[in-house]
């Protein structure tokens, strides 16, 4: 092959791979121009103020996931009606959930080369007032009834709770002094009446009691996994309960909603619906009989809600806590619930 024939290959190839690259950016551009443009049927959405008390009567926010200009934007619905005419906000979030006029959204910084992540603490007019750097992909999050703390999960090695290969980091901060805790790692923790250290420990899935002091939580190690009671005062965190995940504090402070592994599901679909009841230990299984890979909302005492995969990414569903009935989509397009004032 003379010198000119391998010139010639090198630049056909070149020309080649110049073409693919300009290929590859007109499709992600025409993709993301499809994604700020609202399908036929979807919900109707309208831009406003939105605030996360005092707003007029009970409301549901959520990250809106229909496509159109609001997408990722925080939305409100009437709480009777989620499925509703939407307000948006502006506001942009992975992850979201609020209380007593305090809001935590958990939100990608997108770089040149790879994304950051943070987590933004919101006033009643959705108003920054600190944030956050979080270390991995936002996953749940939390804020106590009384709006003092937030509480946020992140993987930081894998991307699924339905694997094994997985860490998660699990941070709280005081809301009104700005303090910290990075990881719950840093408790001290008593396991089946012992104190408990392993460098596999993984906590996540935070939830509150009404008194700013007690928290429910997940850990795993050594292929267990425990529901945690932890203590904001003493700091530490003792095993109450097996197979217990994204653990969910009902309004009266008296049951747990989580999802638990069961036997023969598929390894990426392993989980089912339960309601632990604190005082008894009695567990009840849900009337949903798919794998539900989310943090439940209580809408009340006896409904619970949450997300399953749809059309837009996500739609919301409800079903009785007490193990009667049986579930209903009452909301599409949409993740991350809270319910507000």
């Amino acid at each position: 092959m003379t010198l000119r024939s391998r010139v010639l290959i090198l630049v056909s190839a070149l020309l080649v791979l110049v073409a693919v690259a300009a290929a590859s950016v007109l499709h992600a551009a025409a993709r993301a121009d499809r994604r700020e443009q609202a399908r036929p049927g979807g919900p109707r959405i309208t831009a406003g103020r939105l605030a996360l008390a005092g707003g007029g009567g009970p409301r549901v926010m959520f990250r809106n996931m229909a496509w159109g200009p609001h997408r990722d934007e925080l939305v409100s619905a009437p709480a009777d009606d989620p499925s509703g005419p939407r307000t948006a906000s502006g506001v942009k979030c992975l992850r979201f959930h609020a209380a007593s006029g305090t809001g935590v959204c958990l939100q990608a910084v997108h770089g040149p080369v790879q994304d950051t992540y943070r987590a933004v603490i919101l006033d009643a007019r959705l108003k920054e007032r600190a944030r956050y750097d979080v270390p991995g992909i936002p996953s749940r999050a939390r804020v106590s009834p009384s709006g003092r703390y937030a509480a946020w999960t992140a993987f930081v090695g894998g991307d699924s709770y339905a694997g094994t290969a997985f860490s998660t980091r699990a941070a709280i901060v005081d809301t009104r002094t700005g303090r910290l805790t990075p990881t719950l790692e840093a408790y001290r923790t008593v396991k089946d009446g012992r104190p408990y250290r392993a460098a596999d420990v993984n906590f996540w899935g935070v939830t509150f009691a009404a008194d700013d002091r007690t928290f429910y939580a997940t850990m795993a190690t050594h292929g267990g996994i425990y529901l945690v009671r932890g203590d904001l005062r003493t700091h530490t965190l003792t095993t109450l309960h097996r197979n217990v995940e994204c653990p969910s504090l009902s309004p009266d402070g008296t049951r747990i909603a989580y999802k638990k592994r069961v036997k023969g599901a598929p390894k990426d679909a392993p989980w089912h619906l339960y309601v632990l009841n604190l005082g008894t230990a009695h567990e009840t299984a849900l009337a949903e009989p798919r794998s539900v890979d989310d943090q439940l909302v209580w809408r009340d005492n006896r409904t619970l809600v949450y997300a399953l995969p749809g059309d837009y990414g996500a739609d919301l569903y409800t079903v009785p806590a007490d193990g009667t009935g049986k579930s209903h989509r009452v909301a599409t397009a949409a993740v991350s619930p809270a319910y507000v004032d």
